[in-house]
């Protein structure tokens, strides 16, 4: 299938590694160009050059610096558009941040998991959509977390971000519809990849239970795979989902009931 992105620019917080990764990677296949960004620049430039390799330079650009933060979201969505091309999709993919389980959890802690995992993701979306809509419409897609849908046990401010990025999502495709801008968001569940959490821990000590836990909560009985997110990114970016705004797609093996 054609999902009509050939030459489409992309714009991707958090594209070095993970899931931000397999989306890029999908939608090079699929022919868009790529716009990279993340906060380490070495990390960045080997992601960008692996995919200039394989793909062609003209296809990625890329940008080093904190997309937690109003300025260099700014600055990286006008220099995309100077120097890449007129932005039709963005994706916020910006996320995570360590505490603690309960309700031991620091200020500060707690601040820099809504900056993270919601200011971020507002702030991309308050950026990207209106250059999105001037440029004749297209997608902004939000990546969440099955945590943000049901209590599964996960630090508190990172289930309570990822539900408020729900709704900021559902909630926002109510006010885009009529600029041509639509507006989802996907919620991935246990997606393994180099350096995850997940690696450390089917792999570690501990790695007998965790697997129990997998094939006993997950319906397909496995981890899902950051190109498993791609392939949903790019149809939810492309106008194969022209009708499609103001959902929450989980893919998580069916994990969610």
């Amino acid at each position: 299938m054609d999902l009509g992105l050939k030459d489409k620019v992309i714009f991707i917080a958090g594209a070095s590694r993970g899931i931000g990764h397999g989306i890029a990677e999908v939608l090079l296949e699929e022919g868009a160009k790529v716009a990279l960004t993340a906060r380490g620049p070495e990390a960045l430039e080997e992601t960008r050059a692996d995919f200039a390799k394989r793909f062609g330079k003209h296809k990625v650009w890329s940008f080093a610096g904190d997309l937690t933060q109003t300025a260099p979201i700014e600055a990286a969505l006008a220099a995309c558009e100077d120097q890449f091309g007129k932005i039709s999709g963005a994706v916020a993919n910006v996320g995570l941040s360590p505490s603690p389980l309960g309700f031991d959890v620091t200020d500060e802690d707690w601040q820099a998991g809504l900056d993270q995992n919601l200011n971020s993701a507002f702030r991309l979306a308050r950026g990207a959509i209106p250059r999105i809509a001037k440029n004749g419409g297209g997608s902004f897609l939000f990546i969440s977390s099955i945590a943000g849908l049901a209590a599964l046990g996960t630090p508190l401010i990172y289930g309570a971000t990822k539900a408020a990025v729900n709704h900021l999502s559902t909630s926002g495709a109510r006010f885009t519809g009529e600029t041509n801008v639509r507006v989802n968001t996907i919620a991935p569940g246990n997606i393994i990849f180099p350096g995850s959490t997940w690696e450390k821990q089917s792999t570690g000590p501990r790695a007998e239970a965790w697997w129990r836990w997998i094939k006993r909560e997950v319906p397909m009985k496995r981890f899902g795979q950051p190109r498993e997110i791609g392939d949903a990114a790019a149809w939810l970016l492309s106008e194969r989902a022209s009708f499609v705004n103001g959902a929450v797609l989980a893919v998580d093996g069916g994990q969610t009931r």
